[in-house]
Order: structure tokens, then sequence, then C-alpha cells
């Protein structure tokens, strides 16, 4: 909409002119009775009151630094992603051309090095030029500089309605106050310094903020390396960056630049054969689209948003969420992760290949810890943040929880059913209480009915039953028919049993258990809400006293499964994932950023014998297909476990060596996840039922021969004797209704069984 114009102040009337005339002498007059007579010797009321008027206005301006582009960084240093409200990259006096110095003093204030702030010669210049029905600025750089500083403020503080722009709103009374206030500046900062400050906050496009950014955006380039044609383009986009965008308005924008160059060769800044080639150039810009945010991440996006999300939660950022995005947006900062971008690229390779084009939109995630220090090195999933043909899209982050701890979001998926990748944890337990993985239990027993004897010293009551007289329940399941005999723990940890890892919890208490599951870290990816909705804790346990539980039938997310396998690595040390290492803001002072927190979660005998199960499983049972091999012909000490839920939705292997624990996990990541991954087609190949071993074991095998050397791949340290040593022995399990006999013991069945930890009880 047009601004209307009052008829007697406009400036194409002889009246407007005459006005216009009086105005700007008006300024003069208080600006120069203000700063040149003192007030004892003024005897004139209208000059008295003009001095006292302007000594009234602030003096002071308060120059913080500029909102500047905030860098997240990959542990070798390397750019994931930039974020910014105004993207900006400030740099020094000494880092720029010096054509863009000469190009913007010459054009916007050619009498900068003579001026004390305000050029009251180009006020007289710009009145004779406005009377004459040519609107002229006046602004010295010195009051621009201003501007911007007191309008970046008021962007920084959220006041945008107070922003104030020449020609646009400002009255006598704001010119006043910029004029008194670069004053003002004048004599706290040399001419370099506010000639700097200029160049690094004035506006050139909304993606460029600074002559480093428009550099980048217009011509892929710094601002050290403009030529006299590029330079003398970017100062006079400063004057109107729309009316003057040299992509959208290449003609204006050229005569604009010819006469930044007829300015400068008449000031006697370049030559004439400098002026005639530079005039000859052709407008050619080479843009770099100024991309921001996580979304535009050159790797791990997924991970970058995590990352995003913990800076934005954390209170020492700031006391508000508009505090810290201020902070984080504006704040120039660098913020150095843990991600290592070979083994993010080597997981990226592997979750892309799991479904191929992927027209049913399975989902997949490889998610990677170091276990003695939580830094998490690799965060990949199948999916694109933004809807394209043919792409799973996708803004949930498939690795992590829903909330933190305290509530906030995290933008995860939250999870997905564990499966059989729970049973080392009744198994740890199973150690925790002195026993023997080479003690025989009977294997045979499916139904465990409602009055079944459970040892739970907890307070949370046991939940859960199987028992097909009931009604309302089934028998235990296994997945193939061979395995429903007795067998050792070990072997049936190795070969996934359900019978056995139920025999193995009925002889030792749920509450034992439980602990274990809490201290390694594990619990539910999403929260626990009330009736009405509302959330009552935002990462509950898992609760082992509900026997579904035992086989993994609640959610949790792959970042945290990794981290619980860690714990077995790490001698029995939980140490808490952390992806920040460092933030430095942009003056290279530090910020609070995440520091290694582990803690004593496993005695270490009982963490020794987890991995020595763990790699029994890959030697010889439900992994042995998934082995990872650094050649064809040597293996590396691994342990792994193998997972389906019961539908086959949900699939995955977690495992780790020495240095380095990962979770491999493909399955539904739509809607509630109740998607059954039976008789599916993926990747062109038929299923009759996607196993853990199936999908999730070629991803985590391939990225572990690829990346685990690097971390670390040692001998594990061997549990004592007298877990693994000797002679089988036998007990019996505690009695139940109906219960199978024992079968006497016999050797496994050839081939390896493909446990999918089925959770088909009412637990």
């Amino acid at each position: 909409m047009a601004t209307g114009k009052n008829p007697l102040f406009d400036t194409a009337t002889t009246l407007g002119k005459i006005f216009a005339f009086l105005g700007v002498s008006a300024i003069c007059g208080v600006l120069v009775a203000g700063l040149l007579v003192p007030a004892a010797a003024v005897s004139g009321s209208t000059a008295s009151g003009s001095i006292e008027f302007f000594d009234t206005l602030p003096a002071e301006l308060q120059v913080d630094p500029p909102s500047q582009s905030t860098k997240i960084l990959a542990a070798d240093g390397s750019l994931i992603a930039n974020l910014y409200a105004e993207n900006r990259t400030r740099v020094s006096l000494d880092q720029m051309s010096p054509y863009i110095k000469d190009a913007v003093i010459a054009i916007e204030d050619s009498r900068f090095y003579e001026h004390g702030g305000v050029d009251t010669t180009g006020i007289m210049r710009a009145l004779v030029s406005t009377a004459r029905g040519n609107k002229q600025g006046a602004s010295t750089i010195t009051q621009q500089y201003v501007n911007n500083v007191i309008n970046a403020s008021l962007e920084a503080e959220g006041n945008t309605e107070d922003i104030k722009l020449n020609g646009v709103n400002k009255g006598v009374g704001d010119k006043l106050r910029e004029m008194k206030l670069a004053i003002a500046l004048e004599k706290k900062f040399t001419k370099e310094q506010i000639l700097e400050g200029y160049l690094n906050i004035v506006f050139f496009n909304r993606d460029a903020y600074g002559i480093e950014a428009a550099s980048k955006f217009f011509f892929s380039t710094a601002a050290k390396d403009l030529t006299l044609p590029q330079a003398a383009l970017l100062a006079g986009v400063v004057n109107s960056p729309s009316f003057y965008d040299p992509i959208n308005n290449p003609d204006n924008a050229k005569n604009r630049r010819d006469q930044v160059l007829n300015a400068m060769y008449t000031q006697g800044k370049i030559n004439q054969a400098d002026y005639e080639a530079a005039v000859a150039t052709p407008v050619e810009t080479k843009v770099t689209p100024a991309r921001q945010g996580c979304a535009y991440a050159s790797t791990a996006p997924y991970f970058c948003d995590y990352v995003l999300h913990l800076l934005l939660n954390d209170p020492a950022y700031g006391a508000d969420a508009t505090e810290r995005e201020r902070k984080i947006f504006r704040g120039g900062l660098t913020i150095t992760t843990t991600l290592d971008p070979k083994a993010q690229n080597a997981a990226q390779a592997q979750v892309d290949a799991s479904a191929g084009a992927n027209p049913d939109k399975w989902g997949a995630a490889v998610v990677s810890v170091q276990p003695n220090t939580g830094k998490i090195t690799n965060m990949a999933q199948n999916t694109v943040w933004f809807a394209g043909d043919g792409k799973f899209d996708s803004q949930l982050n498939f690795s992590v929880d829903q909330y933190d701890p305290n509530g906030n979001d995290l933008n995860g998926l939250g999870g997905a059913q564990p499966g059989s990748t729970m049973k080392p944890f009744t198994f740890a337990e199973w150690l925790n209480e002195g026993n023997s993985m080479n003690t025989i239990l009977n294997g045979a027993v499916r139904r465990y009915p409602q009055s079944f004897p459970w040892r739970n010293t907890c307070e949370t009551p046991t939940v859960g039953w199987y028992d097909s007289t009931n009604g309302e329940s089934t028998d235990l399941q296994n997945a193939e028919e061979g395995y429903y005999r007795s067998m050792t723990v070990l072997d049936g940890l190795a070969n996934s049993i359900n019978t056995m890892t139920f025999a193995t919890a009925a002889r030792v208490d749920l509450c034992g258990i439980q602990k274990v599951v809490d201290a390694v870290g594990l619990h539910e990816g999403l929260p626990q809400r009330d009736d009405a909705g509302k959330i009552v804790n935002p990462t509950p346990p898992i609760t082992m006293t509900t026997i579904g539980n035992l086989l993994g039938s609640r959610q949790t997310s792959p970042l945290s499964m990794a981290s619980a396998f860690a714990t077995f690595a790490n001698d029995g040390k939980y140490c808490a994932p952390i992806a920040v290492t460092s933030v430095t803001d942009q003056t290279g002072a530090q910020l609070p950023a995440q520091t290694t927190n582990c803690r004593d979660a496993l005695k270490p005998e009982v963490a020794r014998g987890v991995n020595y199960a763990l790699q029994e499983v890959l030697n010889r049972g439900s992994g042995s297909l998934i082995q990872p091999r650094i050649s064809t012909k040597t293996n590396f000490p691994i342990a792994a476990k193998t997972g389906t839920s019961n539908n086959n939705g949900s699939t995955w292997v977690v495992g780790h060596t020495t240095g380095l624990a990962t979770a491999a996990w493909f399955g539904d990541a739509l809607g509630s996840q109740q998607r059954s991954g039976q008789n599916v087609t993926i990747n062109g190949k038929f299923y009759k039922g996607i196993d853990g071993y199936m999908i999730a074991g070629p991803m985590f095998s391939n990225f572990m021969t690829q990346v685990a050397p690097a971390y670390g791949t040692n001998p594990f340290t061997a549990p004592p004797s007298n877990m693994i040593s000797g002679a089988p022995t036998r007990q019996t399990t505690p009695s139940t209704q109906n219960s199978a006999p024992a079968p006497a013991p016999s050797s496994p069945a050839p081939q390896p069984s493909k446990g999918n930890g089925n959770g088909n009880g009412n637990g």
C-alpha cells in the first residue's frame, strides 16, 4: 500500500520544499547549538530550549556484538551445520578486501575520515538537493552503524515494532538521537573500528548479513578475496538491497555498481584503467545458498537435531526457551560434538541400503557409543528431512527418546520393542546371584500361571502370566519347536530361547533384574501419561516385575540400548551418552558442555560373564550368521544379541567390541508401530517374517567390520573360571501347574534358533 502524502508537505511542491528546508535547518540548528554553544552563554529561550532538548538525548550506545551464525562441528572440526537468525560471520578489517572499504566510503560517506560522526556539509548538500526535488540521504557511515546497532538490539530482543528505518518511520527526534550517538561513538572508537563494525553488521540480503556472508552468498568467496567489480557491486547493494539485488535485478545492480566505481575513480581510489576494466565487467554472481539449520546439515541431520535439542533444553543457555534460542541462533557459538564423520558415513551407507527404494517406508537406524566415555560416534537413519519423490521423509529421530528426563522434547520416535535384546539382563542377574552359566535348567516349561511363585523383593507387584488354561492367555512360545527341553543357561541365551529366559528368571529375584536394567540406563522411550493424557514420567523405568518385559515388550530407544550394552564392554561401568564436548561463544569464552559421566553399574565379573555369553551368540547361536569379520580369514572379538518383536515389526542387533557399542534397528517407524513384519517384501526380497539377523544383522555386521577396529578390538577379559568351567549342573524350576516334564539334556539343534522374544502373554 502506498504511503499517503500531505500536499502541504510534499517535497514536489514549492511549499513542501520550503518546509523541508526549514525542517533540516531546524535539525542542524539544534545540533550545532547543542554541540557548539555553551549553555551559560545562551540568552535566547529558543536556543536554550534546543540545548536542553539535545542534552536530554542519550549519549551512550551499547555496542554489543551483532547476531552471528552458530556452527555445529564434528569431532574432527568439520562443519555439520550452521544455525542462525541472521547469517553473519564476523571478520576483522584486515580480512576484508581494500576494494570493499574504499567502495563503501566512496559511495556512502566520502568524508568519513574528516567528520566527527555527523557530516554537516552532507546535510546541507542533501537539504539543497531535497529542495530541488531530488531526495538525497545525509547519514554518515557512523550514523548508519548506530542505526544498525540499535535495530539489531531490538531485533534480538524481539521488539521488531520499534525498529526505525531510514526514510520510513524516523522523526526529527530519532535523527537527533542518532546524530548524538554517532558523535559519542566517534569519541569512543577509531574510524577503523567503526568501519569494521559497520561492514560486519550491514544488511545485504535476507540470507546475508555483513560483508563475509554477502561475499559467500553472492560470489562464493571470502570478503578478503573480493575483486574490484564485486566489491563495488556489494557496496551499491547496501543502499537498497532489494532494488539493487544482482540476482533478481541485475540491470539495476550494474547501474549502481558503475555509480560506485565512478565515485571511487573521481575520489582517486582507483585509476582510470581499473575503472574502465571494472565497468566493462558483466554482473555475474556465483550464489552459494545460505542453508541454515540441521535439516541442511552436510552430514548427520538427526544427530545435529539431537544436539540442538540438548542445548535448547539446557537452562545454562538461558532462563527460558526464547532466551536459549537467542543465545544459540544469534550468539555465534562454536559447538563441537562427538560425531565421527567416518563412522557416520559408514552407518549412513548401511541404513540407506537396508530397504532399498523403500516404498513401504520401513525404518532403519544405526547408533554407536564409546563404552568408556559415552561419546556418541554416529547416529544414522534411512530417512530424509524434506519430502521428495521416492523418499521416506521424517523429522523424528529414530535413535532417541521422545522426551528427556525433565520432560523436554527431544523430537524422538521413542524407540521400539527390543525383543530378545532384553535377555542378557536376566542373564546378568543370574550371574550376579553367584550362579554358573553352565547350570542346566528346564526349558520345557511353557506355563507360568497367575499363581506362579516368582521371587520379587521389590515393592512393585509381579504382573502377568502365560497360561493357555486361563482363556485370556497362551502358553509361552519359542520360535522353533526343537528347543522345548533342558539345556544350560548359556545355551539358552546363545540360542535366544524364550523358555530358558523364563526358567532363568524363575530362579532369581525379579527385583534384581530390575536393578540391573536400571543400573545400565535402560528406560522406556515413550512417556507415562495419566488418564487425562498429562505426562507423569517422561522416561519411565522398564518394569521388569511385569514378566512380559523379560522378553522386551516395552519400547526403548536404540541409543539407550547401545549405552546399556556398552556397560558390558566397559567392565560394568555405565557411561551416560554424550554428544557435545565443547561450546565457545564468539569471544572464545567456554560455555557449559557435556562431560563423561560414568558410574559403577554391574560387578566387573558379571559384565565379563555376559561378554563371554554374547560372544557365543555370534560364534554358535542366534547371531552366527552375522559374525563381523575384518577379512575373510580373521575374526575380531565381538559380543552381540539379536532381537525381534512379537509381530516381527521391530528387529535388532545390539553388540559391542571393547571399544565401540552399536545398536542396529530395522522395523516399523510409522504411527503406533503396530505394523507386522510378516509376509512382506523388502528391497526385492520376500520375508515370511523379518528376524533380527536378516536386515539389522548385516547393517550391524558391515558397520562394525568397517568402524570397530579404529576404536579397539582387544580381547574381552575372561570371566571367573567358576562361571564357565566344570560339568553342567542341574537345577529344577519351581513347581508350576501343568508343567511339562524335563527331557534329558541333548545337543543343540544343528541350525541356530532365531528366537524372536515373543511377548505373547498378558504381561
